[in-house]
């Protein structure tokens, strides 16, 4: 078996003294594809690639381009700078709370959009970025492959009514429904153009792309590339090596072929890997009742249209690359045979909810749909001035709440500091719900509060997904009919 870390290889740490690489070897592609290299090696590899603080062995810095992959006069910019960066170590710089992965403090805030400036700017001033809190990746892959599933759905509806205008001669509408989530309407017409006019909440090509707060990221592997040379300078092969660009070192730092496709395979499948976000139910009696009766509260107030409190996902296994990745990330036609995982039965614990019959629950909060938050009473959320993949400033993709517990700060920014403060803002679409949680006396909120506190990052090792506050499992159903037995059922399960 071949080894990949150097920690687990004293040979290869002893043959080296002096500065060095942090990441004295690669993995090779070929060798993921072949089966040739373990589950747990790549999953070695890949933590390995999250958290190195990567150095000027292996190629950290990018003189000669910008963050957006643009070539620029060598030398023309700081090796690091905090706004048009590179502006980070490593990915568990930002990636960290409240373990390697997680979020970030507003410390960690990235200025979206300055890295593509040349010049750059020094300025953190709105009219240059966008500044964005770092977001928890625990449970990316369910999600990834969430939004894959909800995508082939929504090409579905807009092929079949293609082809039934096309044959009929006449023009065809349909609603765009996937797993419950209302996107808007499509018309086809008969010469095979579709009126996307009427699409809401996701870009008029029906993809879904869950990743980056405003939703313009389709696959952790376009995550990875883009922050890799974004963040810390760092390029890959598959985007920037010699196929792509004709030269082995596009940024001019001296370092060639800086990370190889299967270390971004490694990176990729490490994230989709990681543990997924559960639920603390104290076993003090007050704490849990009122857990118990803030999640009803949560969904009668109408939260739970838009944090929708779990979406099925038909296939649990976990596959790279992704079939919709755009250009410049690896696709499905350059690999001999995806890599595949199923997230019920491997990766780090715990792991996400089988159903028993092939599919799995995922209990993120969120609908995976843009919306916006803003009305002439509150605007906090549409605080932004540039736009980002042609999304409007005013929307945001519906945030995850699985995780939001020991996640803070909060808002897009960053700059909320309390659970009521992120509900206090939410206007536009989510206006109505607003007002229904502050129309609830004290307790009422406090409770709905306590809930959203209970949804966690449990600590990796965790073996089940509602446990208390010694990591025991809990019988959430069993507490339900204890503490919430006055109240209108509310559906927890398929």
């Amino acid at each position: 078996m071949k080894i990949w870390l150097c920690l687990f290889c004293p040979a290869l740490a002893w043959a080296q003294i002096g500065d060095g690489p942090v990441v004295p070897q690669h993995m090779d592609q070929a060798e993921i594809e072949s089966g040739a290299i373990s589950f747990d090696d790549i999953m070695e590899h890949g933590e390995l690639l999250f958290t190195a603080k990567f150095n000027t062995y292996d190629g950290q810095s990018r003189p000669g381009t910008t963050g957006g992959g643009v070539a620029r006069e060598v030398g023309s910019a700081p090796r690091f700078i905090r706004t048009s960066a590179p502006d980070s170590n490593s990915c568990a710089g930002c990636h960290n709370d409240p373990a390697p992965g997680g979020a970030g403090d507003i410390v960690a805030n990235v200025f979206v959009l300055a890295q593509t400036l040349d010049p750059v700017t020094e300025s953190v001033g709105a009219d240059f970025s966008n500044e964005r809190n770092t977001l928890g990746m625990n449970g990316a892959g369910p999600i990834e492959m969430l939004a894959r599933e909800m995508t082939a759905d929504l090409q579905g509806i807009r092929s079949d009514a293609r082809s039934e205008a096309q044959s009929s001669g006449a023009d065809v509408s349909r609603d765009l429904i996937a797993k419950g989530v209302h996107f808007g309407r499509i018309t086809a017409h008969p010469d095979g153009s579709v009126d996307t006019s009427q699409v809401s909440g996701v870009d008029p090509d029906l993809i879904i792309k869950p990743f980056h707060q405003k939703g313009a990221v389709i696959s952790l592997r376009e995550f990875t590339n883009n922050a890799m040379n974004h963040h810390h300078g760092m390029q890959t092969v598959e985007r920037f090596g010699v196929a792509r660009t004709g030269t082995n070192d596009f940024d001019q730092d001296g370092v060639t072929d800086e990370l190889t496709v299967g270390d971004v395979t490694a990176t990729s499948l490490w994230q989709a890997a990681l543990n997924t976000p559960g639920q603390v139910i104290p076993n003090n009696t007050a704490k849990a009742r009122a857990i118990i009766r803030g999640e009803h509260r949560f969904a009668a107030t109408g939260c739970a249209d838009c944090h929708v409190p779990f979406l099925v996902l038909e296939n649990p296994s976990f596959s790279e690359p992704n079939p919709y990745n755009p250009a410049g990330n690896l696709q499905v036609s350059e690999v001999t045979h995806t890599f595949e995982f199923d997230m019920t039965q491997e990766g780090f614990l715990p792991r996400l909810e089988s159903t028993g019959d092939g599919r799995a629950i995922v209990r993120a909060f969120t609908d995976l749909k843009r919306h916006n938050l803003c009305d002439d009473d509150y605007q906090h959320y549409c605080n932004e001035q540039l736009v980002q993949a042609g999304v409007s400033t005013e929307e945001f993709l519906t945030r995850k709440l699985w995780d939001v517990g020991n996640t803070a700060p909060y808002g897009h920014k960053g700059d909320l500091t309390t659970i009521t403060e992120a509900i206090h803002f939410h206007g536009g679409e989510a206006r109505a719900s607003r007002d229904a949680f502050f129309a609830l006396d004290q307790n009422g909120r406090d409770e709905i509060v306590e809930f959203l506190k209970s949804l966690q990052i449990l600590p990796e090792g965790t073996p089940d997904l509602v446990v208390d506050e010694h990591g025991s499992p809990k019988n959430k159903q069993s507490l339900a009919k204890i503490h919430g037995s006055d109240l209108p059922m509310h559906r927890m399960d398929p």
